[in-house]
């Protein structure tokens, strides 16, 4: 049984902003993929929501991963400022990269060896280079803020590719995820 979770931050004033993506996402997964919607239930997958904020995730999700083995099947998904808005990316085994929730995770289970699912949330020129806020308020200012309409618009296409990838994580393992998903 894969545990999926979603980092974010409780409360309304939060639903929509760039640091509740993977809150967000796992919504989404959960509605498309429950027994009685069209898209059919992924046997194998349970979906964890946390009460904690983004920067005691570790300790929401030690509750139910109890050891270094159970975390091999826990799928983390989480916004990312080093990916632009539009990109998903699977990973394993890997560090916090600087992201405070995924911090509080990797300390709370003392392991990386666990699924990561990263959603690119920063800016990109027309040419698509990254354009990542630069500074401590600049950063707070950017992922506590709400997505716009046509950045709204995106992610409904990433959330479907998120939902891809915890099917074929469930089916198949994290490295055919990585393989389709990180190509794309």
């Amino acid at each position: 049984m894969y545990i999926v979770v979603g980092l974010g931050n409780p409360g309304d004033e939060y639903a929509c902003t760039r640091h509740n993506t993977g809150r967000m996402a796992v919504a989404f997964c959960e509605k498309k993929f429950t027994p009685d919607s069209k898209g059919g239930d992924i046997k194998g997958v349970k979906y964890l929501h946390l009460d904690t904020f983004m920067n005691k995730s570790g300790s929401g999700v030690t509750k139910v991963i109890k050891s270094k083995k159970a975390a091999q099947k826990l799928v983390v998904i989480y916004d990312d400022l080093d990916l632009p808005l539009g990109t998903v990316k699977v990973s394993y085994n890997r560090g916090s990269g600087g992201h405070r929730g995924l911090e509080s995770v990797i300390k709370a289970l003392k392991t990386t060896e666990f699924i990561r699912i990263r959603i690119g949330t920063s800016k990109s020129t027309p040419s698509g280079k990254l354009k990542k806020p630069i500074g401590e308020k600049e950063v707070e200012k950017h992922i506590l803020g709400e997505f716009k309409k046509p950045e709204l618009d995106v992610l409904k296409k990433v959330f479907k590719r998120v939902a891809e990838a915890v099917e074929t994580i469930a089916e198949s393992g994290y490295e055919r995820a990585m393989t389709e998903c990180n190509s794309k």
